[in-house]
């Protein structure tokens, strides 16, 4: 999804010289206690204006990190205050979750009024004099305009597509398959018979559910290559997941459930070199759309290498076994955190990821283009160890928790 960057014909005045210079000043007190102003941010948000709690993960925010994200959003754009440019790829990644949620022009006043009042609460009078207020409301409406041009091009582009839409659009489970004790897929066709938007290997769709009277929208990975007819979502039921145990327990054969279209930056790109994919636990989901569409157009080698807690948590073993099986140019590797005796699969290696692993299982040269996520640790180990290994920053791609999930 290409992303226009430009600013649109009903933006604001463009900030001054003097509002530019206090933003900057702004950055080295947001850096030691912008968490704690995002977080009062969230709670007047959220207590005060009901209407934008579905696009706001509670457990992101118990956890404490969807106020980490959003600071370091804050603190990012900021910093970059003269040179917007250089916010490109957050940008992006912000529009295509917008997109995803359905994010409109009038939940942007909201965020804003709460924003600036965080500010002014939480830095004090003597802080937050009225010229900061007055600087961070041109900044904010800024960026507000920025994000609002950029995701009315993508919703009218979504739409105008073959088989696109805007908005809600009613789907039903036509299957409803268990990957493993954790991880179930549902596979989805349009109630009204028609085709569907097609998407980029790596792409997520929007979900809109209502649980209990309440409405949550959630996100959650294609997790195969497209065909044109349908999407498949592959969701792991998580401890104290709303949504994935509402689906896992009440989601069946013959539910409908309302999407949003395809979005998301993290997807396969061109080229004709080796493939690396590199997932940890329910990461596998976007890999496994990239992988197969991967075999299915064009002779790329492909080395696929997941990271599962035991053998009841491995998901779709039975699919990448069979694509070793079928394809010469696939390697696949499993490892196993914990060991199992007597279990129906045996994995390549147990424990955590380690640097001699990827130097013996992934090409020598460093000459590939690889794809890896999964939770912070492992994701932090895998750069690491891919850099190690000689791979160029521009030929890592990799799915993290960041800004651009500060609204999910």
């Amino acid at each position: 999804m290409n992303v226009p960057h430009t600013r649109t014909d009903k933006e604001s005045p463009m900030l001054t010289e003097r509002q530019r210079d206090i933003i900057k000043a702004t950055v080295p007190l947001l850096e030691t206690g912008g968490e704690t102003l995002t977080t009062h941010f969230y709670t007047v948000m959220l207590n005060e204006y009901p209407q934008v709690r579905p696009m706001f993960n509670q457990a992101h925010q118990a956890s404490g990190t969807q106020q980490r994200a959003l600071a370091n959003g804050v603190l990012m754009y900021a910093r970059n205050i003269d040179r917007l440019e250089a916010l490109g790829p957050l940008a992006a990644q912000i529009v295509n979750k917008h997109v995803a949620l359905q994010v409109q022009p009038e939940h942007y006043p909201i965020v804003g009024t709460c924003l600036i009042r965080a500010i002014d609460e939480v830095l004090g009078p003597e802080l937050a004099t009225d010229e900061v207020i007055d600087a961070w409301g041109a900044a904010y409406q800024q960026l507000a305009d920025i994000l609002i041009g950029a995701e009315d091009a993508v919703y009218d582009s979504l739409a105008s597509a073959p088989g696109g839409w805007r908005g809600s659009r009613e789907f039903r489970v036509v299957r409803k398959v268990p990957e493993s004790a954790e991880i179930t897929s549902f596979y989805l066709e349009p109630v009204d018979g028609g085709p569907v938007l097609t998407y980029e290997p790596g792409q997520y769709i929007g979900l809109r559910l209502v649980i209990d009277g309440d409405e949550i929208r959630r996100n959650y990975s294609l997790s195969s290559a497209p065909n044109g007819r349908g999407y498949r979502i592959s969701v792991k039921r998580e401890p104290a997941g709303v949504a994935s145990g509402h689906l896992h327990d009440h989601i069946h054969e013959g539910s409908t459930l309302e999407l949003f279209p395809p979005a998301g930056e993290f997807t396969l790109g061109d080229g004709d070199g080796p493939l690396v994919f590199i997932s940890g636990g329910v990461g596998i989901t976007p890999t496994l759309a990239m992988a197969e569409a991967a075999l299915n157009d064009g002779d790329r080698s492909i080395v696929f290498i997941h990271y599962a807690r035991d053998a009841q948590a491995h998901a779709f073993g039975d699919v990448i076994d069979a694509w070793a099986a079928r394809y010469s140019r696939f390697r696949r590797f499993v490892v196993y955190e914990h060991d199992q005796e007597g279990a129906s699969r045996q994995p390549d290696a147990v424990g955590r990821p380690t640097f001699e692993q990827l130097k013996q299982w992934l090409p020598a040269d460093g000459d590939f283009d690889a794809y890896f996520l999964g939770p912070k640790p492992f994701m932090a180990a895998i750069k690491r160890y891919l850099n190690e290994l000689g791979l160029p920053a521009e030929r890592g791609r990799y799915e993290f928790f960041g800004p651009a999930e500060a609204l999910n």
